[in-house]
């Protein structure tokens, strides 16, 4: 059995690590003895027919400014995937670009694709530092955010789960992340899946069940990823 994952613009968003989730689940995987095909997808690509996994990270401004009409142009096949089910987890600014809309500082809208019902608007304070998110089916998860949209969640999307005051979506609710079937929106770098190895089998096992395939994962020594997740979620901001 082979999964395929997408990798969305590996070039432009790629900030704070996010790249690693693609290697984190790429070798979780491999250890099961389960094949991962990683398609890296550039401005201009296609996406593939048939995914099981879409990855995408965060990036600069100007890098989501290189991708913004691109990303669009793909709203309704990441619409249409989205209700089939594809696992998709979405990093920092390619979280904002699945939402509804990105509104300015200043003002100006920038249209979203809609998969996840949020809206994100952009304010002078930033949300920076090491950051943890307990969740109901993933346990603690552990990463870094560093972002000026905050964030809204609407009646279409829960959260992924809660987290400090002064962190998360938008510092003040509490929440961080978003969820809608099996699409996961979050503002955890690190990357967040090398801390948080119950998360990543827990989009493993998604993938397979979507699938029809077993979701029984053969145990794995995670020692040093939770060491490494105590560590960091105990660093001060």
């Amino acid at each position: 059995m082979t999964l395929t994952l997408v990798h969305l613009y590996p070039r432009e968003m790629n900030i704070y690590g996010d790249t690693g989730n693609v290697l984190v689940l790429r070798r979780r995987l491999g250890w099961r003895g389960i094949d991962a095909q990683v398609v890296p997808v550039a401005v201009g690509d296609a996406l593939p027919h048939d995914v099981d996994i879409l990855l995408g990270g965060g990036g600069q401004d100007a890098a989501q400014g290189d991708i913004g009409a691109d990303f669009a142009s793909r709203g309704a096949q990441l619409r249409a995937m989205a209700d089939d089910g594809v696992v998709m987890l979405a990093i920092c600014g390619t979280y904002q670009m699945l939402g509804h809309e990105f509104v300015t500082q200043e003002g100006r809208s920038i249209p979203g694709v809609g998969v996840l019902d949020v809206v994100t608007r952009g304010q002078s304070e930033r949300l920076i530092g090491n950051n943890f998110v307990d969740t109901p089916a993933a346990g603690r998860l552990v990463g870094y955010e560093n972002h000026s949209g905050l964030t809204e969640l609407g009646s279409g999307a829960t959260p992924l789960g809660t987290t400090q005051t002064g962190r998360g979506n938008n510092g003040r609710d509490r929440t961080e992340g978003a969820v809608r079937g099996n699409v996961i929106g979050t503002y955890l770098h690190g990357p967040v899946l090398a801390k948080s190895p119950r998360f990543a089998d827990d989009l493993i096992r998604r993938a397979l069940a979507r699938r029809g395939e077993s979701t029984d994962l053969e145990p794995l020594d995670d020692t040093l990823a939770e060491r490494a997740a105590v560590v960091a979620a105990g660093r001060p901001r």
